[in-house]
């Protein structure tokens, strides 16, 4: 299973030889939802930063997206781990979850969901210098 998964991260991202590099970024837009109080959140999450969604706590490693003249997509490698009180952390994900296809790689657990919307840069990257 570790094994497609990382095959579907290669032909997402990487397209095809001819199709432009995916390029990295430094903000995920998420949602999440609430099973118990219908409630859907919107929220952002820092690359390499803790963000907290119910008892839920998420940490984004690293963040993909294809470039604008491709289609669509996000990749995010991230880690959710269940916090609640006088207990162990609860480890519940460690992986990519992507923009297009929340199902193919999904955080299973009873009260609460969480997807990517979009990966994205919010600092100026320096221009690439060509030789």
């Amino acid at each position: 299973m570790k094994w497609a998964m990382g095959t579907a991260l290669a032909v997402v991202i990487a397209g095809n030889a001819t199709g432009a590099a995916a390029f990295p970024g430094d903000m995920v837009i998420m949602q999440g939802l609430d099973k118990v109080t219908a409630r859907v959140s919107t929220f952002q999450a820092p690359l390499g930063t803790v963000v907290r969604f119910g008892t839920l706590s998420i940490t984004v490693r690293s963040c993909d997206r294809t470039p604008p003249e491709e289609p669509p997509e996000s990749a995010v490698f991230m880690d959710i781990v269940e916090i609640r009180p006088d207990e162990d952390p609860a480890p519940l994900f460690t992986g990519w979850m992507f923009s297009s296809s929340p199902a193919l790689s999904a955080l299973e657990h009873p009260v609460y969901d969480v997807w990517v919307l979009e990966c994205k840069q919010t600092t100026e990257q320096p221009a690439s210098k060509e030789r």
